[in-house]
């Protein structure tokens, strides 16, 4: 509040001493002479400007912050998503892990018994006739 005040004092002191420029420079008597018009239209000129200027650094200031915080969320909307890509890519090595385990017990268990089946079908052959015995008519 202070600040402002001390700002807005000497914002009244400048527009002072350059009317008082002003009158030096076109000498009138009058007491609201065409220099006192000529001072405030420039001021008020000069007062708009910097408000522009002013309005368009805290636009841009305002534009800035709210891409940033845009690109934040973005960021973390991101790395939320990928971490539950993660998660479900462990959850699939798991289980994947655990089918291979039980592969791999039911081979143990099993294996001999399958390898001695098949050597016993190679080696022990059991010829069996055709039950059809008409000819196919082309």
């Amino acid at each position: 509040m202070a600040a402002q005040n001390s700002a807005g004092i000497q914002t009244l002191l400048d527009r002072e001493k350059r009317r008082r420029l002003f009158r030096e420079a076109c000498p009138l008597d009058e007491p609201y002479s065409i220099a006192d018009n000529l001072a405030d239209t420039f001021l008020a000129r000069e007062y708009r400007t910097k408000r522009v200027k002013d309005a368009r650094s805290e636009a841009q200031k305002e534009v800035e912050d709210y891409r940033k915080q845009k690109e934040d969320e973005y960021k973390q909307f991101n790395e939320k998503q990928s971490s539950g890509n993660k998660d479900a890519e462990q959850q699939a090595e798991k289980d994947t892990e655990k089918k291979l385990a039980e592969i791999k017990d039911i081979g143990n268990k099993t294996g001999q018994q399958v390898v001695n089946d098949l050597v016993n079908a190679v080696v022990e052959v059991k010829p069996v006739a055709p039950s059809r015995t008409a000819q196919p008519v082309a």
